[in-house]
């Protein structure tokens, strides 16, 4: 399944942030993405309780799942996540990602993605310390760091956030993991060399992108900030 998401890629991989996109023209936004340079979709699920915000559910992701030519990246910012793993599988997501603060049994969550055919990722919030994931670094496909605070879009960027790149970067590399990094907030063409530089892989980008007069564009340029 990796080698399968992951070929034909080069660092760093975009994934543009559907939150972000114009929900009243959404076929339009994603048919821009298909034709795009990005790589991946990004899929923010909110429900209302682990964040101040609901987005949209499964059958959204379903949706999008239809129409999209890429890999679907989910990010499940929700509690109790464990108990909606085996419906997004069945939705069409390729990457399914869990908060450590919303996981009380994260080894095991993580398997269980990894069992329904998913690679697995584990996010951390901005007040989250890297090496609270010492112990499953190596069972994670990627780490999402969120570098504002989740929730909503267009959020002011969290310089702490290159630093803790930096960090996770030093500990996957120690482990000769292959883990990758994804960054999700404030990601611009001033922040993204900086995050690129730290070490990060994967570069999401909500507002940058669909509030910019060429999408397409904009995505090529974050692809070749260095």
């Amino acid at each position: 399944m990796e080698n399968e998401i992951l070929e034909n890629t080069q660092s760093p991989i975009i994934a543009p942030s559907i939150l972000s996109a114009d929900f009243c023209n959404l076929q339009a936004d994603i048919d821009m993405v298909n034709q795009s340079a990005a790589e991946w979709f990004h899929l923010d699920v909110m429900d209302g309780e682990f964040v101040p915000n609901i987005s949209f559910g499964m059958p959204v992701v379903k949706a999008i799942r239809f129409r999209a030519e890429k890999p679907l990246d989910v990010h499940l910012m929700i509690v109790q996540p464990e108990r909606y793993i085996t419906r997004f599988a069945e939705c069409g997501a390729d990457i399914l990602t869990v908060h450590y603060e919303a996981s009380t049994h994260l080894h095991r969550t993580l398997h269980q993605i990894k069992d329904e055919g998913m690679l697995a990722g584990v996010a951390i919030n901005p007040h989250t310390p890297v090496m609270l994931l010492e112990d499953v670094i190596e069972d994670a496909d990627l780490v999402l760091v969120m570098s504002v605070n989740p929730g909503f879009g267009g959020q002011k960027f969290i310089e702490r956030s290159i630093a803790k790149i930096e960090m996770l970067r030093a500990l996957i590399d120690s482990r000769n993991a292959e883990t990758l990094i994804e960054v999700d907030g404030g990601v611009n063409l001033e922040t993204a060399p900086r995050l690129v530089a730290a070490g990060a892989d994967i570069l999401v980008a909500g507002n940058s992108v669909f509030g910019a007069d060429k999408p397409a564009e904009m995505i090529m340029n974050l692809k070749n900030a260095r």
